[in-house]
């Protein structure tokens, strides 16, 4: 089996296709000309075939030498691309990622955070896929993912867990409701009595913060109503159907807009979720993670409601 041609071989066909001259050539692959001409001939050999007329004055590629020089350009470009892609990988959030992100953070957070981060990273590019946090979790263990961001507490054994900040929970309900009108600045699960919360479908995880916060005095509401959107809920609340719980980054993200619905927070007592970027801890770009999410935190924690 013959030897195939090294890609240092490429370049001195290249340079001597494109310049016609030994010594121009050598100057741009930096080596001397003896080390060029040397290489070139062993080209030659490896390819079993004559690449360039020699002569006294001039050096001139065979029709031979003009098709290889074509391929040897793209081989060329392929290696530099190649190389372009293993830099990145070292360089502070360059490349691609592929982020999972769940519907109650990702439409709240993203828009507002994203201009800023393309414009400190324009090199890196992120891949979003939103859906329920099992399903994510999912996709990191399949090599589908890279992080996702999403919310605790849940079980989250066995990846790598950057906390960035708790995301406090308000209570959501007509303007008219006895709380609403009350004068308290935060609402205790033990100022509900035998309301009906109106929740988001089994799967995802703030239905299991909201129970959580307001257990055990609020129970799940109507059977058969399964919300899969923080938008539903808060619709649903404007009509009078019972009350919900909205986090606070989709409150300053202007998800309450129905002069119909008021909020208030709930006490500090109450359980809060913390908002988490996660990866596998096998992932070898943890410092692009870790950087996303520093950012990422920075941004966040002006995602706040002004309290009165």
């Amino acid at each position: 089996m013959n030897a195939l041609p090294t890609l240092r071989q490429l370049q001195y066909l290249v340079a001597v296709v494109d310049l016609r001259h030994f010594g121009q050539a050598a100057e741009r692959c930096f080596v001397t000309q003896s080390t060029l001409s040397a290489g070139l001939k062993d080209l030659e050999e490896a390819l079993q075939a004559t690449l360039v007329e020699r002569t006294k004055r001039t050096v001139l590629p065979t029709p031979l030498g003009e098709a290889i020089a074509t391929q040897a350009r793209q081989l060329l470009a392929g290696a530099e691309a190649l190389t372009a892609t293993a830099r990145a990988s070292h360089a502070p959030l360059a490349g691609r990622m592929r982020l999972g992100v769940i519907p109650t953070i990702g439409p709240f957070v993203l828009p507002q955070v994203l201009g800023g981060l393309c414009e400190a990273y324009p090199e890196f590019t992120l891949h979003f896929r939103e859906d329920r946090t099992r399903p994510l979790l999912d996709g990191l263990d399949a090599g589908d993912l890279e992080a996702a961001l999403i919310a605790l507490p849940f079980d989250v054994t066995g990846y790598r867990v950057m906390d960035l900040g708790a995301d406090a929970l308000w209570l959501a309900a007509p303007t008219d409701h006895r709380l609403m009108r009350a004068r308290r600045a935060t609402i205790s699960p033990t100022d509900l009595t035998a309301e009906e919360a109106l929740l988001l479908a089994d799967g995802h995880c703030l239905r299991d913060h909201a129970l959580a916060a307001l257990s055990p005095c609020v129970a799940p509401g109507p059977d058969g109503f399964q919300a899969s959107s923080l938008y539903t809920l808060v619709e649903m609340v404007a009509h009078g159907l019972g009350v919900t719980v909205v986090p606070e980054i989709a409150l300053s993200a202007g998800l309450v807009r129905n002069n119909r619905v008021a909020v208030k927070p709930l006490a500090a007592a109450c359980p809060a979720r913390r908002l988490a970027l996660v990866w596998r801890a096998s992932y070898g770009r943890e410092d692009d993670v870790a950087a996303l999410g520093t950012y990422l935190k920075g941004r966040m924690a002006g995602l706040r409601v002004k309290r009165d």
